[in-house]
């Protein structure tokens, strides 16, 4: 084949690979990942997507659309994905996601069943972690525990937004009851303090797929929204009291 006969046929499949993106990238963008329309799964798949707790837009203007498309749509849904894969046709296929981070935490031949399962935790844990018209400060026995293991709700709101901001790379920033006491940690990558024995209460999700196409590098932004505007401390008040 002639030199110039290749570079026409290296041309038409880069041509052919951008429309293929270009398409797929536009139809996220137009119509958005419905919380009533996910990822139809397999009836023999043993873990599916759970919906949104709230419409696709509904965290707009602090998260787009777009990014709930991509971040719901193709990440959380992949890690489902590949979780049924890696599980199908063993006993884990019939375990609860937690029993299975349990199981395969700090297991090297089991990474990829941990990472995957954990990521659909998280991801869940996250949406449920956010709702329009939140933020603000907490009340209840929530800021009671904040106010006495954190001297006051500002100090705990510095400190919060610090532990996500400096997590290198991507990874989380949780506020965790530990024992008696209220803690912020930090994970990286699929970490969960599930796997550590500790008990979520909040999270907030500092992988570049949450924010980037929001705010580019801008992390600090991304999470000063999250806190002051979409942070659901119902949530967090709940899972304290459960």
């Amino acid at each position: 084949m002639s030199d110039t006969n290749r570079l026409s046929i290296d041309q038409l499949n880069r041509r052919q690979f951008l429309g293929t993106l270009l398409a797929s990238v536009t139809t996220l963008a137009i119509g958005g990942v419905s919380s009533h329309s996910a990822h139809a799964a397999s009836a023999s798949d043993p873990f599916t997507l759970p919906p949104l707790p709230w419409p696709d837009d509904a965290l707009s203007p602090y998260i787009s659309p777009d990014t709930i498309g991509f971040h719901y749509g193709k990440h959380h849904q992949g890690y489902v994905n590949n979780l049924n894969k890696l599980v199908a046709g063993t006993s884990m296929a019939d375990q609860p996601l937690e029993a299975i981070i349990q199981a395969t935490a700090d297991k090297t031949d089991k990474t990829a069943i941990f990472n995957n399962a954990a990521q659909i935790w998280n991801h869940t844990f996250y949406w449920n972690s956010l709702k329009p018209k939140g933020g603000g400060k907490p009340t209840g026995s929530l800021i009671e525990h904040i106010e006495k293991d954190f001297n006051n709700f500002d100090a705990f709101k510095t400190e919060f937004a610090r532990a996500a901001a400096s997590q290198f790379g991507s990874g989380w920033a949780w506020l965790v009851k530990d024992g008696d006491k209220l803690i912020i940690v930090k994970t990286g990558n699929a970490d969960t303090p599930i796997a550590h024995g500790q008990k979520p209460l909040l999270t907030i999700d500092v992988w570049e797929h949450a924010y980037y196409l929001d705010y580019q590098n801008r992390r600090a932004d991304y999470i000063a929204a999250i806190m002051d505007h979409l942070i659901n401390w119902e949530f967090a008040e709940q899972n304290l009291a459960a």
